[in-house]
């Protein structure tokens, strides 16, 4: 068996079953470099199946190897339209640039850096997976002549068995991008885990947030179809990332309304704190959005939040061929109640006393109202928003 059989071997046997894209990266550049290439850095991408990520992938040098992330947006920069990594991509065919030997200025960027960088030669060639999308792959050496025909065949002999052995951790990582993206992180974490069958369900103590979008129908039926849909994205962004940066979940998207789950390690506290936290942001950047709406002359939005705290279960629902997961409880409903109560009393963020009990100062009680679906009148609290 020569080197390059048992690289290979190791590749499909040992090494993909380490299910660790980093270890596996780190033991290929290292046989390669015991075989003599002269490796100075490699980078190994892997797309993503996410309408947010574009890939993720590897960087390997001999003193550290790293996970790199590529939003979307990437693809629609210089960065990436007539980089290697595009030519390797859309065309199925292997790079090869001496650096040494380039006019980097008439090159794309990546070559300019690299070259400043120390490296002489560079190499991109594709990895083919079984469903027909094809990762770029970069190797680059300093060394003074370079890859030689013989290291550049060393490569070209063991990218199958290399993206053999990546092909099935890209295949989950797509897979648990997608769950997060779609579903939140907590429900892709459990379906994860296995608990996928029907009416399995899991109860939790979790502050629950309600944000509905106000006058929705009457901008639908006057604003065109691609204005409405550009402040609807600008309206779920300025009010879905404080909810993620506050360790909540956003399980569903219903019209223009948003259902959010805090269960901040299991401390009640902790979670309706976070949940008001991510309301406050939240409305502070919809007043940002409205001040540059205002200097545009364009017309402002309005959004208001529920917020309650108590026992909910997450659990999947649904027919024998169809399910959902999703969160139930009265605490649930309580929220989405509460949210309606914002239209009546005129406020932007009201709580219940469950969560209130936990915001020390902050809150104050707009009285005791009566909720749809409860024998008896709640008392219900404003936020006093905080101001940047």
């Amino acid at each position: 068996m020569t080197e390059i059989d048992r690289l290979n071997h190791w590749l499909i046997s040992d090494g993909r079953l380490l299910g660790d894209e980093r270890l596996i990266v780190k033991g290929y550049c290292e046989g390669l470099t015991a075989l003599g290439v002269p490796l100075a850095r490699a980078r190994i991408a892997q797309n993503y199946s996410n309408p947010l990520l574009s890939a993720w992938g590897i960087i390997w040098t001999p003193e550290e190897t790293r996970r790199y992330t590529v939003p979307t947006t990437v693809l629609s920069t210089s960065a990436w339209q007539g980089s290697p990594f595009e030519y390797v991509v859309t065309q199925r065919r292997p790079l090869r640039k001496r650096l040494t030997d380039l006019d980097v200025q008439a090159e794309h960027p990546v070559y300019a850096e690299l070259a400043e960088a120390g490296a002489t030669d560079f190499l991109a060639i594709p990895l083919e997976h079984g469903n027909g999308s094809v990762q770029g792959t970069s190797f680059t050496s300093s060394a003074d002549a370079g890859f030689s025909d013989s290291h550049i065949r060393y490569i070209e002999d063991t990218r199958y068995a290399l993206a053999a052995a990546l092909e099935p951790i890209a295949m989950r990582q797509s897979q648990k991008s997608l769950l997060q993206t779609y579903l939140g992180h907590g429900p892709a974490e459990e379906i994860d885990q296995g608990h996928i069958k029907r009416n399995e369900h899991r109860t939790v103590s979790a502050a629950i947030l309600f944000a509905d979008l106000r006058g929705f129908t009457e901008k639908a039926s006057s604003w065109s179809e691609s204005d409405l849909l550009c402040m609807m994205g600008e309206y779920f962004e300025m009010a879905v990332s404080p909810i993620q940066d506050n360790g909540g979940d956003v399980l569903k998207f219903m019209g223009d309304g948003i259902l959010a789950v805090f269960n901040v390690d299991d401390d009640a506290a902790a979670s309706c704190r976070s949940a008001v936290q991510a309301a406050e942001q939240a409305l502070a950047n919809l007043r940002d959005y409205n001040d540059a709406a205002v200097e545009k002359k364009k017309e402002p939005i309005k959004f208001v939040v529920g917020i309650d705290f108590g026992r909910v279960t997450f659990g999947n629902i649904g027919s024998p061929d169809r399910l959902d997961f999703t969160v139930v409880g009265q605490a649930v409903n309580v929220a989405s109640r509460v949210q309606d109560l914002c239209k009546k009393l005129d406020e932007k963020i009201l709580v219940t006393e469950s969560v209130a009990r936990h915001m020390a100062h902050s809150i104050q009680s707009t009285g005791y109202h009566s909720v749809r679906g409860l024998p008896e009148e709640i008392e219900v609290f404003k936020t006093r928003e905080k101001r940047s």
